[in-house]
């Protein structure tokens, strides 16, 4: 046998080998600083784009709750999926939280985001998940407010001051050149007064309000990044015009979905299958109905449609300037492995990363 091809065999055999074996592992320093040079929003409308389009595959989640030894609740979830496109990538999410964590000096979540290969589908890529979750939740956030809001935004209230809250602050402030000012509220105030500081070289006002509904009543935009599990927020605290995101779900009372102008989700069937957030619950209650239920003289609030449809006009955002408008994003895998195929893409070309073997 040629002793050339021989050699040649033996090399594309070890290449072969080393694609099978190799798994990069992200640190979180590692997911940080690629997360920098990121658009945030620029890839979450790319995702919606692709989720309009039908390029993408999101299944139920699989959640898992349960109270560990000292009787506290707790879960975790894991979230798989497949984003077609431009990106051509399958993975998952998994995220585990504690809400009593931060009382020990730990993040309230923590978690691990997975890519497989996209011909072995064998895991490639293991990376911190928690930073990849937080900068996805604010770039939905800040694309549905891009897309809602009445004309340039001013002012905003950010309503829970952890890392989710925080991460939104941070990107609010550079997508925004018109914003003015923020105020913050928390029930730990002393964290709200250490963002408030933290964020000081922004050119913005940053305050903290004594109360949730001083930092509603004041603002265009309110955001709400809470652990909260039963709602507070009056539909009476909102002005005319007002975006409201409820990003941890369930902080809003029922009155406000039933009275809001229109009211947007990211994923209809996540939300309606959901039994534990407040959405959920009014759908099973036949409080809400589908987006596209055609009932004569429907008495349910219908939903007015997903954010997908807005981004490619598949639907109409906002019809006039006095409209409230509340978006409830219940978080989709696919915004997750989208951002951390981007990021594993950049460690690859930077060799950033640990290298693992079996």
């Amino acid at each position: 046998m040629n002793p050339i091809l021989c050699l040649a065999d033996n090399r594309q055999e070890e290449l072969a080998e080393e694609r099978v074996t190799q798994l990069i592992y992200l640190r979180r320093q590692d997911v940080e600083e690629i997360c920098k040079e990121l658009d945030p929003v620029a890839l979450a409308k790319e995702v919606f784009r692709l989720k309009a389009s039908g390029e993408v595959i999101l299944p139920d989640e699989a959640y898992l709750s349960w109270k560990n030894r000292r009787g506290e609740p707790v879960r975790s979830l894991n979230m798989p999926a497949y984003v077609g496109g431009k990106f051509g990538v399958a993975g998952t999410k998994i995220i585990n939280g504690n809400i009593e964590n931060p009382k020990r000096g730990l993040p309230r979540a923590s978690g691990l985001t997975l890519l497989f290969d996209e011909e072995n589908v064998r895991v490639t890529c293991v990376m911190e998940g928690a930073c990849v979750s937080a900068l996805r939740t604010a770039a939905v956030s800040t694309l549905s407010i891009s897309l809602l809001a009445n004309g340039p935004i001013s002012s905003a209230a950010v309503i829970g001051t952890g890392v989710i809250g925080a991460t939104h602050l941070e990107l609010m402030a550079k997508t925004f050149g018109s914003l003015q000012r923020v105020v913050l509220f928390d029930l730990n105030r002393d964290q709200a007064e250490s963002l408030a500081w933290k964020m000081g070289p922004l050119p913005l006002s940053v305050e903290v309000a004594s109360s949730a509904e001083e930092a509603v009543r004041s603002s265009e935009v309110v955001v709400t990044a809470t652990t909260v599990t039963s709602g507070y927020v009056r539909y009476a605290w909102l002005k005319p015009g007002a975006v409201v995101v409820n990003v941890s779900l369930d902080d809003l009372l029922p009155e406000v979905f039933l009275k809001a102008d229109r009211v947007f989700v990211d994923d209809w069937n996540l939300v309606r299958q959901d039994s534990r957030r407040l959405l959920g619950k009014m759908y099973r209650e036949g409080l809400v109905a589908d987006p596209q239920d055609t009932t004569v003289n429907l008495k349910a609030r219908k939903i007015d449609g997903e954010l997908c449809d807005i981004v490619v006009g598949r639907r109409p955002g906002r019809g006039s300037s006095q409209e409230i408008i509340v978006v409830n994003p219940f978080g989709l895998a696919i915004e997750d492995i989208a951002f951390a195929s981007k990021i594993y893409e950049i460690a690859r070309m930077r060799s950033i990363g640990t290298l693992l073997k079996p």
